[in-house]
């Protein structure tokens, strides 16, 4: 007799390059940056052909400012009896080991867990991801864009809590089973990439769990204080012009920023500068979009936003849009 999870055998030639089992994974984070925290994690178990074993969840003490509260929902008070990393990282590790690791955006899921197993003197037993993003590209999947929802849609996946880690997780394994069958009647070769863990270490001091402050207006620096300037070299990439609410922030678009925000304004900075955007000190007829968390705020820039036109979006949805960067256009 068939298990609950099993399905019957499918006539479907499997290729056989194809991985022996997948771990699905979501994260929710402190932030985007390299010395962010993992507030919560979440596993889909699943085996060679797509079908889920089990699934784990756990949310995780990061021990400092658990960041975008209205993202994740996790506030310092949820998170204080929480376990922290160290103690979770064995039982973890047993759901990743052995396994391909699959997540919507791999690179920032595997980043931020290579990170956590440093910080903790232990290595993740991952040696292989797969980008849910690379694979639906792979596919020619006719997606508007390539946010989950977007590929949970495409394949009749009913979100029932956004951004908490086991919906998901549960989400992206209920729309990778489909992708990968597809792939495998269509012999596509999977975009696996090499998994490299770190071997070493060092945080920067970040304020811990409890001692939650206002906010910040740049790296180190607490809201309202004087910034000093940080000289960045140039966009390599042309503007492309203003942003259009809906779609994919495009490498070269001037971005500015305006008020207080969660995450560290510097770190904010050094994300969008990474996926190839211009980072501007101003706003000017040519800024492709605002990040401001008070859009109806009187500074200068939105001002000028308002006046020009410019896109404003907050914080958080600036986050979602910075893990999906169209690049460039080829001259």
């Amino acid at each position: 007799m068939l298990e609950d999870h099993q399905t019957a055998p499918s006539t479907t030639p499997w290729p056989a390059a194809y991985p022996q089992g997948y771990a699905v994974v979501d994260v929710e984070t402190t932030g985007l940056a390299r010395d962010d925290r993992i507030v919560s994690a979440a596993v889909y178990r699943l085996d060679a052909r797509g079908e889920v074993e089990d699934h784990w969840y756990t949310m995780v003490n990061p021990e400092r400012d658990p960041g975008p509260v209205w993202i994740h929902g996790l506030t310092s008070d949820v998170l204080e009896g929480a376990p922290l990393f160290p103690e979770i990282a064995e039982e973890f590790a047993s759901r990743l080991d052995g396994r391909v690791l699959v997540a919507h955006n791999a690179v920032f899921d595997w980043s931020m867990i290579a990170r956590e197993y440093a910080r903790a003197e232990r290595e993740a037993p991952v040696r292989q991801r797969l980008c849910t993003i690379a694979l639906s590209k792979e596919l020619g999947l006719p997606l508007a864009n390539h946010k989950l929802e977007s590929l949970a849609a495409h394949f009749g996946v009913v979100q029932q809590r956004a951004h908490h880690a086991l919906d998901d997780a549960r989400v992206l394994a209920e729309a990778f089973r489909p992708s990968l069958q597809a792939a495998a009647r269509g012999g596509v070769r999977l975009p696996l990439l090499e998994c490299r863990p770190l071997t070493e270490w060092t945080d920067r001091a970040a304020p811990r769990i409890g001692r939650q402050s206002g906010g910040y207006s740049s790296g180190g620096y607490p809201s309202g204080s004087w910034r000093p300037s940080r000289k960045r070299p140039a966009c390599p990439y042309p503007n492309p012009g203003r942003y259009e609410p809906g779609k994919q922030l495009k490498q070269g678009m001037r971005i500015a920023f305006s008020g207080d925000t969660s995450v560290e304004r510097d770190l904010l900075e050094d994300r969008a500068v990474e996926a190839g955007l211009h980072v501007a000190t101003s706003l000017s007829r040519l800024t492709s979009l605002l990040v401001t968390n008070d859009p109806d705020s009187g500074t200068s820039k939105v001002v000028k936003a308002r006046q020009f036109g410019t896109p404003v979006v907050d914080e958080a949805a600036f986050g979602q849009l910075l893990r999906d960067v169209e690049p460039a256009s080829k001259k």
